[in-house]
Protein backbone atom coordinates (compact mmCIF):
# COMPACT_ATOMS: atom_id res chain seq x y z
CA UNK A 1 0.00 0.00 0.00
CA UNK A 2 1.78 3.76 -0.83
CA UNK A 3 2.09 5.83 1.72
CA UNK A 4 2.39 9.53 1.84
CA UNK A 5 5.67 11.05 3.84
CA UNK A 6 6.26 14.82 5.01
CA UNK A 7 9.56 16.06 5.05
CA UNK A 8 9.90 18.69 7.99
CA UNK A 9 13.32 20.84 7.21
CA UNK A 10 14.46 21.28 4.00
CA UNK A 11 18.00 21.69 4.43
CA UNK A 12 20.35 19.98 2.90
CA UNK A 13 19.71 16.55 4.58
CA UNK A 14 15.76 16.87 4.67
CA UNK A 15 15.70 18.16 0.84
CA UNK A 16 18.06 15.03 0.09
CA UNK A 17 15.37 12.82 1.37
CA UNK A 18 12.65 14.75 -0.09
CA UNK A 19 13.86 14.66 -3.60
CA UNK A 20 14.62 11.14 -3.62
CA UNK A 21 11.40 10.13 -1.91
CA UNK A 22 9.68 12.18 -4.61
CA UNK A 23 12.05 10.89 -7.39
CA UNK A 24 10.85 7.04 -6.24
CA UNK A 25 7.45 8.33 -6.59
CA UNK A 26 5.99 8.78 -3.29
CA UNK A 27 3.76 11.85 -1.97
CA UNK A 28 5.47 13.94 -0.25
CA UNK A 29 4.55 17.15 1.76
CA UNK A 30 7.50 19.49 2.04
CA UNK A 31 7.53 21.71 5.30
CA UNK A 32 9.83 24.66 6.21
CA UNK A 33 9.18 27.64 7.78
CA UNK A 34 11.70 29.28 4.98
CA UNK A 35 9.61 30.69 2.19
CA UNK A 36 12.45 30.77 -0.16
CA UNK A 37 13.50 26.50 1.28
CA UNK A 38 9.69 26.04 0.20
CA UNK A 39 9.55 27.78 -2.73
CA UNK A 40 12.50 25.48 -4.32
CA UNK A 41 10.53 22.22 -3.90
CA UNK A 42 7.40 23.48 -5.31
CA UNK A 43 8.17 21.66 -8.75
CA UNK A 44 9.51 18.72 -6.66
CA UNK A 45 7.25 17.44 -4.12
CA UNK A 46 3.57 17.30 -4.28
CA UNK A 47 3.03 19.67 -1.71
CA UNK A 48 5.31 22.27 -0.49
CA UNK A 49 4.20 24.73 2.43
CA UNK A 50 5.47 27.56 4.62
CA UNK A 51 4.69 26.37 8.26
CA UNK A 52 6.14 26.27 11.89
CA UNK A 53 6.28 22.53 12.95
CA UNK A 54 5.89 23.96 16.80
CA UNK A 55 2.78 25.28 16.44
CA UNK A 56 0.55 22.23 16.49
CA UNK A 57 -2.41 24.31 15.21
CA UNK A 58 -0.81 24.73 11.89
CA UNK A 59 0.44 21.10 11.75
CA UNK A 60 -3.49 19.93 12.16
CA UNK A 61 -4.36 22.56 8.96
CA UNK A 62 -2.16 21.19 6.51
CA UNK A 63 -2.97 17.62 7.24
CA UNK A 64 0.11 16.38 9.15
CA UNK A 65 -2.24 13.95 10.92
CA UNK A 66 -3.01 12.22 7.46
CA UNK A 67 0.59 11.62 6.83
CA UNK A 68 1.91 7.54 7.28
CA UNK A 69 5.55 8.78 7.90
CA UNK A 70 7.08 12.29 8.76
CA UNK A 71 10.56 12.82 8.66
CA UNK A 72 12.02 15.71 11.25
CA UNK A 73 14.48 17.15 9.61
CA UNK A 74 15.30 20.44 11.39
CA UNK A 75 18.46 22.03 11.44
CA UNK A 76 20.89 23.57 14.01
CA UNK A 77 17.62 24.33 16.32
CA UNK A 78 17.64 21.45 18.90
CA UNK A 79 14.53 22.89 20.67
CA UNK A 80 11.93 23.02 17.77
CA UNK A 81 12.77 19.66 16.37
CA UNK A 82 11.97 17.72 20.72
CA UNK A 83 8.70 20.33 19.81
CA UNK A 84 8.02 18.92 16.71
CA UNK A 85 8.75 15.62 18.31
CA UNK A 86 6.49 15.75 21.03
CA UNK A 87 3.50 17.14 19.10
CA UNK A 88 3.95 14.44 16.57
CA UNK A 89 3.80 11.68 19.07
CA UNK A 90 0.51 13.46 20.85
CA UNK A 91 -1.16 13.46 17.23
CA UNK A 92 -0.39 9.46 16.77
CA UNK A 93 1.60 9.83 13.61
CA UNK A 94 2.19 5.80 12.38
CA UNK A 95 6.04 6.09 11.78
CA UNK A 96 8.31 9.25 13.12
CA UNK A 97 11.58 9.44 12.18
CA UNK A 98 13.97 12.19 13.88
CA UNK A 99 17.06 13.73 12.73
CA UNK A 100 19.67 13.80 15.14
CA UNK A 101 21.96 16.54 16.05
CA UNK A 102 24.36 15.37 18.67
CA UNK A 103 23.94 11.89 21.30
CA UNK A 104 22.34 13.63 23.85
CA UNK A 105 19.51 14.91 21.41
CA UNK A 106 19.01 11.04 20.40
CA UNK A 107 18.74 10.00 23.85
CA UNK A 108 15.57 12.71 24.54
CA UNK A 109 14.03 11.68 21.29
CA UNK A 110 14.59 7.63 22.37
CA UNK A 111 12.99 8.72 25.61
CA UNK A 112 9.96 10.44 23.74
CA UNK A 113 9.52 6.60 22.15
CA UNK A 114 10.45 8.04 18.42
CA UNK A 115 10.27 5.61 15.28
CA UNK A 116 13.69 5.84 14.55
CA UNK A 117 16.72 8.78 15.11
CA UNK A 118 19.04 8.95 12.52
CA UNK A 119 22.47 11.04 12.15
CA UNK A 120 23.01 12.79 9.09
CA UNK A 121 26.93 12.77 9.95
CA UNK A 122 26.89 8.96 9.46
CA UNK A 123 24.06 8.27 7.17
CA UNK A 124 23.25 9.40 3.74
CA UNK A 125 19.96 11.40 3.08
CA UNK A 126 19.37 8.76 -0.20
CA UNK A 127 20.01 5.71 2.00
CA UNK A 128 17.88 6.69 4.78
CA UNK A 129 15.07 7.53 1.81
CA UNK A 130 14.96 3.92 0.49
CA UNK A 131 14.98 2.39 3.97
CA UNK A 132 11.88 4.80 4.94
CA UNK A 133 9.69 3.54 2.15
CA UNK A 134 10.51 -0.35 2.39
CA UNK A 135 12.18 -2.39 5.51
CA UNK A 136 13.11 -4.56 3.14
CA UNK A 137 15.51 -2.36 1.72
CA UNK A 138 18.97 -2.92 4.36
CA UNK A 139 21.63 -0.72 2.61
CA UNK A 140 21.98 2.10 -0.10
CA UNK A 141 25.70 2.84 -1.34
CA UNK A 142 26.55 5.17 -4.21
CA UNK A 143 29.29 4.50 -6.76
CA UNK A 144 28.81 7.35 -8.59
CA UNK A 145 25.88 9.91 -9.44
CA UNK A 146 24.02 6.88 -11.71
CA UNK A 147 24.99 3.78 -10.17
CA UNK A 148 24.68 1.99 -6.91
CA UNK A 149 24.96 -1.07 -4.88
CA UNK A 150 21.72 -1.83 -2.65
CA UNK A 151 21.51 -4.84 -0.05
CA UNK A 152 18.00 -5.92 0.12
CA UNK A 153 16.03 -8.47 2.03
CA UNK A 154 14.14 -10.93 0.32
CA UNK A 155 10.58 -10.41 0.86
CA UNK A 156 7.26 -12.59 -0.16
CA UNK A 157 7.90 -11.46 -3.87
CA UNK A 158 11.14 -13.07 -3.93
CA UNK A 159 11.00 -16.34 -1.60
CA UNK A 160 10.63 -19.57 -2.98
CA UNK A 161 11.48 -18.84 -6.04
CA UNK A 162 14.89 -19.17 -8.17
CA UNK A 163 17.38 -16.61 -9.64
CA UNK A 164 15.89 -18.32 -12.91
CA UNK A 165 12.58 -18.01 -12.08
CA UNK A 166 13.04 -13.96 -11.49
CA UNK A 167 15.68 -13.24 -13.96
CA UNK A 168 16.80 -10.19 -12.80
CA UNK A 169 19.07 -8.99 -15.06
CA UNK A 170 16.76 -9.38 -18.03
CA UNK A 171 13.97 -8.14 -16.45
CA UNK A 172 15.33 -4.93 -14.55
CA UNK A 173 18.65 -4.61 -15.84
CA UNK A 174 20.80 -5.12 -12.04
CA UNK A 175 23.09 -8.10 -11.82
CA UNK A 176 22.64 -10.05 -7.86
CA UNK A 177 26.66 -10.24 -6.98
CA UNK A 178 26.04 -12.35 -3.77
CA UNK A 179 23.95 -13.54 -1.21
CA UNK A 180 24.42 -13.76 2.25
CA UNK A 181 22.18 -16.32 4.19
CA UNK A 182 23.13 -16.01 8.18
CA UNK A 183 26.72 -15.66 8.58
CA UNK A 184 27.50 -17.02 5.29
CA UNK A 185 28.02 -15.07 2.06
CA UNK A 186 27.50 -16.70 -1.31
CA UNK A 187 29.81 -15.01 -3.99
CA UNK A 188 28.74 -16.46 -6.74
CA UNK A 189 25.01 -17.98 -6.46
CA UNK A 190 23.94 -20.90 -9.03
CA UNK A 191 20.62 -19.67 -11.13
CA UNK A 192 19.10 -22.43 -9.68
CA UNK A 193 19.53 -21.53 -5.90
CA UNK A 194 16.28 -20.99 -4.24
CA UNK A 195 15.61 -17.72 -2.29
CA UNK A 196 14.59 -17.81 1.28
CA UNK A 197 12.52 -15.29 3.24
CA UNK A 198 15.14 -12.69 4.46
CA UNK A 199 18.13 -13.69 2.83
CA UNK A 200 19.77 -10.34 1.52
CA UNK A 201 20.72 -10.04 -2.24
CA UNK A 202 23.41 -7.40 -2.69
CA UNK A 203 22.38 -5.95 -6.06
CA UNK A 204 24.68 -3.55 -8.53
CA UNK A 205 23.11 -1.28 -11.22
CA UNK A 206 22.00 2.02 -12.17
CA UNK A 207 19.87 4.19 -10.28
CA UNK A 208 16.60 3.49 -12.97
CA UNK A 209 16.79 0.04 -12.82
CA UNK A 210 17.40 -0.46 -9.34
CA UNK A 211 14.24 1.44 -8.81
CA UNK A 212 12.39 -0.77 -10.79
CA UNK A 213 13.68 -3.48 -8.97
CA UNK A 214 12.63 -2.27 -6.01
CA UNK A 215 9.08 -1.16 -6.69
CA UNK A 216 8.38 -4.61 -8.41
CA UNK A 217 10.46 -6.82 -6.42
CA UNK A 218 11.46 -5.52 -2.72
CA UNK A 219 8.86 -2.96 -1.67
CA UNK A 220 5.85 -5.32 -0.51
CA UNK A 221 2.42 -3.76 -1.34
Amino acid sequence: MKQDFAVIGLGRFGGSICQELSREGMQVLAIDNDEEKVNEFKNIASHAVIADSTDEAMLKEIGIKNIDHVIVAIGENIQASILTAVILTDLDIKRITVKAQNDYHEKILNKLGIDEVVHPERDMGKRIAHHIFSNNIMDYIELSDEHSIVEVKAGKKMAGKTLVDLNIRANYGCNIVAIRQGEEINVSPRADEVLKNDDILIVIGSDKDISRFEKHLVIDN
